[in-house]
C-alpha cells in the first residue's frame, strides 16, 4: 500500500536559520528527522542575497508530520497569529517541551511560548479541551480562572480547580439601627 502524502505542510520562513532551527526541533521531538535539504546555487544566491551553498530549504519531520523551513531573508517575521500546539499526556511532557522549546526564547501565559527563532508554541495537556469545556459551567469557569493565572500549564492544578467547590460565602450579620422612639 502506497503511503498517504501529507497534503498540507507548514512552511516556515527564517532569515538564515532554517537548518539550525530544523535541527533544534528534530532534537526535541521523538520520531523526528531531517528528510532533505536544498542548497542555493549561483542563481538562487544572487536573487536571494544568501551565500551560494547555504540551505535554501530543509524538509523535516516532527512526530510524523512534515515541515519545510526556508532561508528567505529578513523580509518576514513570525507572530503569535500562527502557533503550533503540542498536546501532552503527562506533566513530565509539558515540563520537558516547555523548558526545551522556551530555551533562549520567551515564556508567556496559558501555555504559550516563543522559541529562540520567534516561532510560537502552545504546550498543553491533551485533556485541556475537556477541562475547559466541562458541561458544568461552574467547573469550566474554575478551570479557566486557574489557567489564566499560569505560564506553564499545571495538569494537577487544572484538575484540582475543576474538582473544587468554592467555599460558601460567609453570611454577614445584619445589624439594624436602633428603633427611634
Amino acid at each position: 500500500m502506497k503511503p498517504t502524502m501529507q497534503t498540507i505542510t507548514p512552511f516556515l520562513w527564517f532569515n538564515d536559520q532554517a537548518e539550525e532551527a530544523a535541527n533544534f526541533y528534530v532534537s526535541i521531538f521523538e520520531n523526528s528527522k531531517i528528510i532533505t535539504d536544498v542548497r542555493y546555487g549561483e542563481s538562487g544566491a544572487e536573487i536571494s542575497g544568501q551565500p551560494k551553498g547555504t540551505v535554501t530549504t530543509v524538509k523535516f519531520e516532527l512526530r510524523g508530520k512534515e515541515f519545510i523551513a526556508l532561508n528567505g531573508g529578513p523580509h518576514f517575521k513570525f507572530t503569535e497569529a500562527i502557533s503550533f500546539v503540542v498536546n501532552c499526556e503527562t506533566q513530565m511532557e509539558v515540563d520537558n517541551f516547555w523548558e526545551k522549546l522556551s530555551a533562549g526564547g520567551e515564556k508567556s501565559r496559558c501555555g504559550w511560548l516563543k522559541d529562540k527563532y520567534g516561532v510560537s508554541w502552545q504546550i498543553v495537556p491533551s485533556m485541556l479541551g475537556d477541562l475547559l469545556g466541562d458541561p458544568d459551567p461552574a467547573k469550566s469557569e474554575r478551570v479557566w480562572q486557574a489557567m489564566l493565572q499560569m505560564g506553564k500549564l499545571d495538569i494537577a492544578a487544572l484538575k484540582k480547580a475543576r474538582r473544587e467547590t468554592p467555599a460558601p460565602a460567609k453570611k454577614s450579620k445584619v445589624t439594624r439601627a436602633p428603633k427611634r422612639k
